[in-house]
């Protein structure tokens, strides 16, 4: 399903640029590139995300707790 997931990605991209041109409709060529990379790049990730809930793997966000940092004692 590779050129599905690209037309979904592409179609991510088109309405993230949409939403910012009705934000800001004076917006800059380089706001909308952004828009366009973050809303290709944010439907890739919950396509992803859709897949690995399909195959009966929970996709989980990781623990706070998890983090070596918040092990250490705190004074």
């Amino acid at each position: 399903m590779g050129i599905l997931d690209t037309v979904g990605e592409i179609a991510g991209a088109v309405a993230a640029v949409e939403a910012t041109e009705k934000v800001d409709p004076d917006a800059g060529l380089l706001t909308k590139g952004i828009a366009a990379v973050a809303g290709f790049k944010g439907a890739g990730a919950l396509e992803s995300l859709v897949e690995k809930k399909e195959e009966g793997g929970e996709a989980q966000a990781p623990d706070a707790d998890s983090d070596s940092d918040s092990a250490a004692p705190q004074a």
